[in-house]
């Protein structure tokens, strides 16, 4: 906790990291924000909207800014959540948003429209957006009981957004959630988790579906039905990561 309270972003110019989170519909993209949420409020959150349903939960474009405590000292990162991609065309995240939420176009609270992208209004098109505002670190949450059943088309939606975030260079890592539900000596002890084969073998599918590395899958357990915090380390070190990777691109940055 100490090492994200005191990160700075390698470039001057900005001040919190920006890292957007993509996935399907109840991957738990809301859910690792209210915990990360929880761990740094030391309690119990709920903030951002979160649940199963058979459609996104999420319907708009969220900007979340990370708070430390009950002063809610801002942390040096946001987490940007999106509506929930879906294999049908039409529904779900339109995947033409993807390049205006990358380079900081769309606005919070933005309602997204499956069947109609996001167009920016001409003084927002006129002036290119800052560093500060674009994306430096994308995260495909994905749900590990729910892998082997990604359908042809929903991988092909997520192949086509890869694509344009690899086309900005942009780092990526994988979120593989719901770890504790997938192996039961998980379940028993999270505290086994890398010493699970079949936690392994996901998130070596996780990596061959997606088409990231293996070290850039890292599997996680949101809080979801605790009323206590106890899970930390896994969500913390992740987050770490995203901010290293985040660092990496804006090193990375011609500006």
């Amino acid at each position: 906790m100490e090492m994200i309270r005191k990160f700075k972003p390698l470039m001057k110019s900005v001040s919190k990291v920006r890292i957007l989170m993509i996935g399907p519909v109840g991957a738990g993209k809301s859910s690792f924000f209210n915990s990360i949420n929880s761990i740094f409020m030391g309690r119990m959150t709920s903030k951002a909207m979160s649940g199963s349903a058979g459609t996104s939960v999420t319907t708009q474009y969220r900007t979340y800014q990370g708070k430390d405590g009950p002063e809610r000292k801002p942390l040096p990162f946001v987490l940007c959540d999106t509506m929930g991609v879906e294999e049908q065309s039409g529904a779900g995240l339109n995947i033409e948003d993807i390049n205006s939420i990358l380079q900081g176009q769309v606005p919070d609270r933005y309602k997204f429209n499956p069947t109609a992208p996001f167009k920016p209004d001409d003084q927002k098109a006129s002036r290119p957006a800052s560093l500060q505002e674009k994306i430096h670190c994308v995260v495909y949450v994905i749900d590990a009981t729910k892998i082997s059943l990604m359908s042809d088309k929903l991988e092909e939606k997520l192949a086509s957004i890869r694509s344009q975030i690899n086309s900005l260079a942009i780092p990526q890592i994988a979120l593989m959630t719901k770890v504790d539900e997938t192996c039961p000596h998980v379940q028993k002890d999270l505290q086994s988790l890398y010493a699970s084969s079949y936690i392994k073998s996901k998130v070596q599918e996780v990596s061959s579906r997606l088409g990231v590395p293996v070290s850039c899958v890292l599997p996680v357990k949101n809080y979801s039905q605790e009323l206590e915090l106890n899970c930390d380390v896994l969500l913390l070190s992740a987050l770490q990561q995203m901010l290293r990777f985040a660092d990496d691109y804006l090193d990375d940055d011609p500006m």
